[in-house]
C-alpha cells in the first residue's frame, strides 16, 4: 500500500471513530467535533480515559498499536461504567465496534475519577504483561534486537552459538514494513510454527535517521534479499512461501565492498579498487583445506593443540586419515608442521572456471568464490550503461529492488541484443539506493554475495555490538560450555576481545545493595 493509501485508510479510521464516539465525547464534557480532528481526538480520548498522552504516539507505531487499540477500547467503555466481563469481550470481539452500540443505545454516564488499578489480580497481572510487552516490542523494533550466530562464515570474529545485541538506531531504524505481525518474533511463531505475519498490507520503507553510516570491513545484520531457502521456512508444510522485506530471513556477514567500489576477488582475497582490502586485526581469513595423515588422527587431539574445529572426515571413519577442514593462515602455518601429516591442498578453484552458482550466474562471467570480479556495486544516484553484457548485473535491482519491493512495475526483457524496460528501449539506468557486498571471513564456507549479489540499504537491519553470552554445544559439562571469556564481549574494536562480564556482576550487586536501603529506608518513613 502506498503512503496516498495509507493517508486514506487513516482518514476512513478518523470517521470511524468520530461516528463511534461523538455522543460519548459529549457526555465526558468535551465538544462534538474533538472526536472528529485527526490526532488531537486522540490526545482529548486519552484525558477521557485518565490515560497519559503519549498513548497517543502508541496508537501510530506499527505492531505496538495492536496491541494498544484494544486496551484503549476496553479503557474507554470502562470510563463510561462497562466493566462486566461480556463488556470487555464483546468490545474486542467485534474490534471496537461495540463502542457504537453505547455510543447510540445507552444512556451511560462519564466517571471522571475512574479508578485505573486492575480490580482482580488477574486483570493486575494481564495489565502488567501488557505493558512490559509494548516495552519489549519498542525496544525490539527500534533500539536494541537479540540475535543468534548459525553458521561458521565470520568464525573468529563470531562463534557458533554467541548471542549478540544488535543495534537498531547506528544506521537508522527502520520502521516495520509488515504492521500486522505478531510482537518480538520474525518469521515464525515459536513452538506452532505458522506464520508470524500477513503479508498484506505493507507500509512504504522508512528509515530513521541513524548516527553513523556502514563502514567498510563492519560486521552488518540484514535481510537475505534472495530469500528462497527451504530450510529458513518453519511453517511445517514444506513449501516456499514470498516474504516482505523485513520478514526475509537475518543474515550477518561482513560489509567488504562499498557503494561506488569495483570489487575483485583473487585467491580467496578481496581487492577494492585494484587494492587488497584490509581487514581488521579481529578478522581472521580462513580457507578450506584436504589433509592426509600418515596414522590416525584423534579429533580431540586436532582441536586441542591445532584449534581444528571444523573436521569433517572425508573417507572411512574408522580409518581417520582423510579430513576436510578450515584454517586460518596462522593455523595451516603451525599444522603444515605435524610429525604424522601426509599431505596437505587447500581448496580452491581455478582462475576461469565457472561457477553456474556464482553471481550474475552468466556462462559470460567465468568466475567461482576464489576468483571473481571485478563487479561495479552500485551506488544511489550512479548512472550505468545498460546493455546485454551489464543487465545481468543489474536486473534483479530494477526489477525487484528498485521494482516490486518499492511498488513499481518493472519488467526486463530483451530483443536482441536491446534491453528494453517495460517494452523501452533503456541504454542506461540510476539507481535509487545504495547496495553494498556482504562476505564472510571463512571463505570456502560461506553463501555470501559471492552466490547472491548485492545488497539494498532498505535490508539492511543494525550493527552487532555487544556478545552478551556464548554457548559452545560442542563442549562437555555444563560449565565448560558458557564460553565465559566471551560473556559481555564488544563485536567491534581493537586487539582481543575483552569480557566485561565481571564488571557486570559488580554493577548488578551494587544495585541490590542500593534497592534493598533505599526499600529499607523508605519504610522507616512510612
Amino acid at each position: 500500500m502506498s503512503w496516498t493509501g495509507w493517508l486514506l485508510f487513516i482518514l476512513v479510521i478518523q470517521v470511524i471513530h468520530f461516528l463511534g464516539t461523538w455522543k460519548l465525547y459529549i457526555k465526558a464534557g468535551r465538544q462534538a467535533w474533538e472526536a472528529a480532528v485527526p490526532v488531537y481526538n486522540s490526545i482529548i480520548l486519552m484525558k477521557i480515559i485518565n490515560r497519559p498522552w503519549w498513548w497517543t504516539i502508541l496508537l501510530f507505531v506499527p505492531i505496538v498499536n495492536l496491541i494498544m487499540f484494544p486496551v484503549v477500547w476496553v479503557e474507554t467503555i470502562r470510563s463510561f461504567g462497562k466493566n462486566s466481563t461480556l463488556d470487555t469481550f464483546l468490545v474486542i470481539l467485534t474490534c471496537g465496534l461495540y463502542i457504537y452500540y453505547i455510543n447510540y443505545t445507552q444512556e451511560v454516564t462519564y466517571i471522571k475519577d475512574r479508578s485505573l488499578k486492575p480490580r482482580t489480580g488477574t486483570g493486575e497481572w494481564v495489565s502488567s504483561i501488557l505493558f512490559a510487552v509494548v516495552a519489549a516490542t519498542i525496544v525490539h523494533t527500534y533500539i536494541m534486537q537479540p540475535f543468534t550466530i548459525p553458521t561458521s562464515s565470520l568464525e573468529k570474529t563470531l562463534l557458533v552459538g554467541d548471542f549478540l545485541f544488535v543495534s537498531k538506531f547506528h544506521y537508522g531504524a527502520r520502521t516495520p514494513m509488515t504492521p500486522v505481525s505478531f510482537p518480538m518474533v520474525h518469521d515464525t511463531i515459536p513452538v506452532i510454527k505458522t506464520k508470524s505475519y500477513t503479508s498484506e498490507p505493507q507500509i512504504p520503507y522508512f528509515r530513521l535517521p541513524g548516527f553513523q553510516k556502514i563502514k567498510r570491513n563492519d560486521i552488518v545484520v540484514f535481510n537475505w534479499p534472495v530469500d528462497t531457502v527451504n530450510a529458513f521456512q518453519q511453517y511445517g508444510d514444506g513449501k516456499y512461501y514470498y516474504k516482505p522485506i523485513d520478514k526475509k530471513s537475518n543474515y550477518v556477514k561482513r560489509c567488504v565492498g562499498m557503494p561506488g567500489d569495483s570489487l575483485s576477488v583473487k585467491n580467496g582475497y578481496v581487492y577494492i579498487n585494484g587494492k587488497q582490502n584490509e581487514l581488521p586485526d579481529r578478522a581472521k581469513l580462513q580457507f578450506g583445506y584436504s589433509f592426509r595423515t600418515k596414522q590416525q588422527l584423534n579429533p580431540t587431539f586436532a582441536y586441542q593443540q591445532y584449534n581444528l574445529k571444523d573436521l569433517y572426515v572425508a573417507d572411512n571413519p574408522a580409518s581417520y586419515r582423510l579430513f576436510n577442514t578450515h584454517m586460518t593462515d596462522e593455523e595451516y602455518a603451525k599444522f603444515k608442521n605435524y610429525p604424522n601429516l601426509d599431505t596437505i591442498v587447500r581448496a580452491s578453484a581455478t582462475e576461469g572456471q565457472w561457477n553456474p552458482g556464482i553471481f550474475p550466474n552468466d556462462r559470460r562471467y567465468s568466475w567461482n568464490n576464489d576468483f571473481f570480479g571485478p563487479i561495479y556495486i552500485p551506488e544511489k544516484g550512479a548512472t550505468v550503461a545498460i546493455n546485454s553484457e551489464s543487465i545481468p548485473f543489474y536486473k534483479r535491482i530494477i526489477e525487484v529492488y528498485e521494482g516490486s519491493e518499492m511498488g513499481i512495475d518493472n519488467t526486463i526483457t530483451q530483443s536482441g541484443t536491446q534491453v528494453l524496460l517495460n517494452g523501452n528501449p533503456i541504454t542506461e539506468y540510476t539507481f535509487k539506493m545504495d547496495y553494498y557486498w556482504m562476505m564472510g571471513d571463512n571463505r570456502n564456507n560461506s553463501e555470501d554475495a559471492r552466490t547472491w549479489g548485492y545488497v539494498p540499504f532498505n535490508h539492511v537491519v543494525g550493527k552487532p555490538v555487544f556478545v552478551w553470552m556464548s554457548w559452545d554445544s560442542n563442549a562437555k559439562g555444563l560449565a565448560n560450555k558458557i564460553r565465559w571469556e566471551r560473556l559481555f564481549t564488544t563485536v567491534g574494536g581493537d586487539g582481543e576481545p575483552v569480557s566485561y562480564f565481571k564488571y557486570f556482576l559488580i554493577l548488578l550487586a551494587g544495585w541490590f545493595v542500593f534497592d534493598y536501603f533505599r526499600k529499607k529506608k523508605k519504610k522507616k518513613k512510612a
